[in-house]
C-alpha cells in the first residue's frame, strides 16, 4: 500500500457551508414546503402534574382551514414503547422513555396534550387557542429543595451507560490521613440550549415511504427511532438534514416532534410541517438539569491528594433515571488513590434532561476545580503547582496508560501566554480605579467517546479529475463537511478545490450522530478509509495496466500529488487519475470504506485535556463582574482544520462566560414551570461581554482513538472556564462563590 501525501489536513480553510448560511441560500428543515403542506401546532399542558379530564375541540375544528385536532383521544398508538437505553446495535436514540398523547396523564408543564393541523400556520395557531382542555391537577415537585427528602441513589444514569456509584480505595481512610480538608457544596442552575434554529420537522409520505426534513444531529438516529415508533421498516424512512442551525445537544436525541409530524401527515394525507416555537424549546428538547454538588478533598501538607469524595443531587423525570455524568471526568483529572462518586436523583415533574455541551464535564469540573483552588490557598501552594503535583500519569480509574495526554504542555504554554508567573497570589490586592482585578485557572478534560458500530463513507473520482465524498453525517455548525473534504483530498492526493462533499442524508453511507465530540473522529476515520481505499484501488489498476507508465511497479513506491500518481523517486514517471480512467473508458471509480472502532476495552485511558486561564474585573459596589481575558490551551490529538477547531474552542470558552455569570433557567415552584422561557429573560453573553481570547492547540500523537488520531474539540472549550472565572473572582475579591451563575446580587 502506498502512503498518502498529506497536504490538506490541518489547513485553516473556510467552512464550505459558510457562504450559503450568511447569504440566506441555506435551506433549513422548516423551510421545506412541498405542495399542499399543512402546518401542525402543539398545545402544551398548563399544569405540571395530574391528568387531562376533557378536550373540547369543536370550535377549533369549525375554524377555517383546520384539518384535524389530535390528542390522546384519537392519536394513533405507537408501535413500540421508547426506551432510553439504546438497542444492542446502538441505533435508536429515544430522548425519553415517554411518548405524549398516548394517555391522559400529565407529567410536566408544556407536555404536548393536543396538536392542531391546518392549511396555514396562522390558522393552526388560531385554532390552538380555541381548543378547551380541562385538567385535574396534583401536587408537583420541580426543585431540589422540594425533592431532597425523596432522593435515592441511582443504579445507573446517562441512558443506562454509567453506574450510579464509582469507588476506588478507601475514602474514609484517605480523609483520616489528610492534613488539610476542603468540604464545599455548590449549586448550578438549570440551563437550556437555545440554538439559533429551533427544532423542526417536515414530514412527507409517498405511499408507504416517509421522508423527514429534520433538524437533527443524527439523521440515521432519527430514521431508526421514528421507524420504531411508527412500526415501519427503517428502509421506508429517509431523513434529510441539509443544514442544521446549531444544537449543543438539544438535537442529539430524538424527541417527540419528528414522529408527531409523521403521524399528522399520515392522518391528513398531506405533507405536514411541525416547527417548535422558541418558548416550546424550553420544554420540548431537554435541558441541563439543576444540580447540587458536594466535593470533599483531603490532602497532605505538600499538596498530595489523599481522598476525593464527590456527590451529586439532581432532578430527573418520573420515567427515566437521567443525570449528567458530572463525576466521571472530574474523577480522572488527578492522581488520587481514594475516590467516591455518587449520583442521587429524585423524581420530578420535568421532562428527561439531556446532553448539553460538555454534558457533565462542564458542571463536575466546576465543583472539582473550585475546590482545588481553595485547597491551594489553604496549603499556600500556587494553584497550578498543586495541579502539577497531582498530575495523573495514568488513568486513575483503570491504571491504564493514556492514549495521549499533553496536559503538562498545556499548563506550561497557557501560563506563558497568560503571564501566570507575574501573578500576585494575594486576593483583593490589585485595583484599577474602582475595579478589583483577579486571575484564576482550571484544568479541562473531556472523554473520548467511540462509536459502537462501523462508520462508513463513499469516495468517488470522476474521469474529469473531480472527486466526491459522501457520508450521512449532519453538519450542525461544527464544520464537519469541511473536514470531510480535507481528509478526502489528503488521502486521495488532490486539492480540496476538486472535492465535492455530500452529507446529511440517510441515503448516504451511515456514520454516527455527531455527539460527545466524537463526530470529527468517526467521520474523518470513515472518509479516510474510503478515500484511501479508492486511491489504492486506482494505483493498483495503473500498476496492472500495460498502457500505464506505472505498469509493473511496486504499488508502495507510488505517491499521489495533485491527482497525479507518480513514483516517489522518479516523479516524472506517472499519470493522473483522469488519464487512467479516460483511457479505460471509465466514467468514474468509487470505493466504500468502513472503519470499525476499537472495542470498549482498548487498554488505554482516553480523554482530551486542556488548561483554562481567566482575568476578571469586579466592581464591588455595583456587583458587576467583567471577564477581560481568557486563555485556553488544548491537546486534541491531530487538528484537521485549525480555523474551524479554533472557532469551536472559542465558542465553548465564550459559552463558559455565560455559564459562569449569566445563564439560568428559573423554575416557578408555585406553578411548576419555567419562569423565564424566552430569549428576553434567559440571559446570554453578547458581543459587549466577550473578552479577548487566546487559543492554542498542542498536537499530540494518538494511535488508539482512530486512524488519524483525532480527539475532537467541540466541547472541551467550555470545560473549566466557569471554574477559572470563579477562581479569578475570588482572587479579585477574597470572596468565594460556589453557585452558578455568579450574579450581581451575590457579589453585592
Amino acid at each position: 500500500m502506498s502512503a498518502p501525501t498529506r497536504t490538506e489536513i490541518g489547513r485553516p480553510l473556510d467552512r464550505l457551508d459558510g457562504r450559503a448560511k450568511v447569504t440566506g441560500g441555506a435551506r433549513y428543515s422548516a423551510e421545506f414546503t412541498p405542495p399542499g403542506t399543512a402546518h401542525a401546532v402543539l398545545i402544551g399542558a398548563e399544569i405540571p402534574s395530574g391528568s387531562v379530564t376533557s378536550i373540547d375541540a369543536s370550535d377549533a375544528l369549525a375554524a377555517e382551514g383546520v384539518f384535524a385536532v389530535l390528542s390522546h383521544l384519537n392519536m394513533p398508538k405507537i408501535a413500540a414503547e421508547p426506551h432510553l437505553i439504546p438497542s444492542i446495535a446502538g441505533t435508536t436514540a429515544h430522548a425519553q422513555s415517554f411518548f405524549p398523547m398516548q394517555d391522559a396523564t400529565v407529567h410536566y408543564a408544556g407536555q404536548p396534550v393536543a396538536m392542531v393541523i391546518a392549511n396555514t400556520l396562522e390558522r393552526a395557531q388560531h385554532a390552538a387557542t380555541l381548543v378547551r382542555i380541562g385538567y385535574r391537577e396534583e401536587r408537583a415537585i420541580t426543585t431540589i429543595e422540594e425533592g431532597r427528602a425523596q432522593a435515592y441513589e441511582a443504579e445507573r444514569i446517562f441512558g443506562g451507560f454509567i453506574p450510579g456509584r464509582a469507588e476506588r480505595g478507601d475514602v474514609a481512610a484517605g480523609l483520616d490521613q489528610a492534613e488539610a480538608r476542603i468540604d464545599r457544596t455548590c449549586h448550578l442552575a438549570a440551563n437550556h440550549h437555545n440554538p439559533i434554529e429551533p427544532s423542526a420537522t417536515t414530514a412527507v409520505w409517498d405511499d408507504a415511504r416517509l421522508t423527514l426534513y429534520d433538524a437533527t444531529q443524527g439523521p440515521t438516529a432519527t430514521r431508526l427511532t421514528v421507524a420504531e415508533l411508527l412500526g415501519v421498516p427503517p428502509s421506508n424512512v429517509r431523513v434529510i438534514s441539509d443544514y442544521v442551525g446549531g444544537s449543543f445537544g438539544s438535537k442529539a436525541m430524538i424527541w417527540h416532534h419528528p414522529a408527531l409530524a409523521a403521524f399528522a401527515a399520515q392522518h391528513v394525507r398531506a405533507p405536514v410541517k411541525l416547527a417548535l416555537t422558541r418558548e416550546q424549546m424550553f420544554h420540548s428538547c431537554g435541558h441541563r438539569e439543576e444540580q447540587e454538588h458536594r466535593v470533599v478533598l483531603g490532602a497532605r501538607r505538600d499538596g498530595t491528594l489523599t481522598a476525593m469524595r464527590h456527590h451529586k443531587l439532581s432532578p430527573t423525570s418520573h420515567f427515566d433515571d437521567w443525570a449528567e455524568p458530572s463525576l466521571n471526568a472530574a474523577s480522572q483529572i488527578y492522581a488520587c488513590p481514594n475516590y467516591e462518586g455518587v449520583y442521587r436523583l429524585f423524581k420530578a415533574n420535568t421532562m428527561t434532561p439531556t446532553f448539553m455541551r460538555g454534558p457533565g464535564e462542564a458542571s463536575g469540573v466546576f465543583g472539582m476545580e473550585t475546590a482545588m483552588d481553595e485547597l491551594a490557598y489553604e496549603l499556600d501552594i500556587d494553584p497550578m503547582e498543586l495541579r502539577l503535583r497531582n498530575h495523573a500519569d495514568v488513568d486513575p480509574e483503570s491504571g491504564n496508560p493514556w492514549s495521549s495526554k499533553g496536559l503538562k504542555e498545556c499548563y506550561a504554554r497557557g501560563a506563558e501566554l497568560f503571564g501566570w508567573a507575574d501573578r500576585d497570589p494575594r486576593p483583593g490586592t490589585r485595583r484599577e480605579g474602582n475595579w478589583l482585578i483577579g486571575t484564576g485557572m482550571a484544568s479541562a478534560i473531556y472523554p473520548v467517546y467511540l462509536a459502537m458500530n462501523p462508520q462508513r463513507a463513499r469516495a468517488r473520482v470522476y474521469a474529469d479529475g473531480h472527486a466526491v465524498i459522501e457520508s450521512g453525517a449532519a453538519d450542525f455548525g461544527t464544520g464537519v463537511g469541511t473536514i470531510m473534504g480535507q481528509v478526502a483530498a489528503d488521502a486521495l492526493g488532490v486539492s480540496t478545490d476538486v472535492v465535492a462533499v455530500h452529507y446529511g442524508d440517510t441515503e448516504l453511507p451511515n456514520t454516527v450522530a455527531a455527539v460527545g465530540s466524537a463526530g470529527s473522529g468517526a467521520v474523518s476515520a470513515a472518509v479516510h478509509t474510503a478515500a484511501t481505499a479508492l486511491r489504492d484501488q486506482l494505483i493498483a489498476q495503473a500498476v496492472a495496466d500495460a498502457r500505464s507508465p506505472l505498469h509493473g511497479v511496486d504499488p508502495a513506491s507510488v505517491v499521489v500529488r495533485d491527482g497525479r500518481m507518480m513514483l516517489r523517486d522518479q516523479p516524472d514517471t506517472g499519470e493522473t487519475y483522469a488519464e487512467l480512467l479516460q483511457r479505460n473508458m471509465m466514467f468514474d471509480a468509487d470505493a466504500l470504506g468502513a472503519w470499525n472502532p476499537p472495542g470498549p476495552d482498548t487498554g488505554h485511558g482516553m480523554a482530551t485535556f486542556g488548561a483554562q486561564f481567566a482575568k476578571v474585573a469586579v466592581d464591588p459596589d455595583l456587583g458587576l463582574v467583567r471577564v477581560r481575558h481568557l486563555t485556553g490551551v488544548f491537546a486534541p490529538g491531530r487538528v484537521l482544520n485549525r480555523k474551524t477547531a479554533r472557532s469551536q474552542l472559542m465558542g465553548g470558552m465564550l459559552w463558559g462566560v455565560g455559564q459562569a455569570l449569566l445563564e439560568a433557567t428559573h423554575m416557578e415552584p408555585q406553578y411548576g414551570r419555567w419562569g423565564n422561557a424566552s430569549m428576553g429573560d434567559y440571559l446570554l453573553p453578547v458581543n459587549a461581554d466577550a473578552p479577548d481570547v487566546d487559543i492554542e492547540m498542542i498536537e499530540v500523537e494518538d494511535r488508539v482513538v482512530n486512524p488519524l488520531g483525532v480527539k475532537g474539540v467541540g466541547e472541551i472549550g467550555l470545560v473549566g472556564v466557569s471554574a477559572a472565572i470563579a477562581n479569578a473572582v475570588f482572587h479579585a475579591t477574597g470572596q468565594r462563590f460556589h453557585d452558578l451563575p455568579i450574579t450581581i446580587e451575590n457579589v453585592i
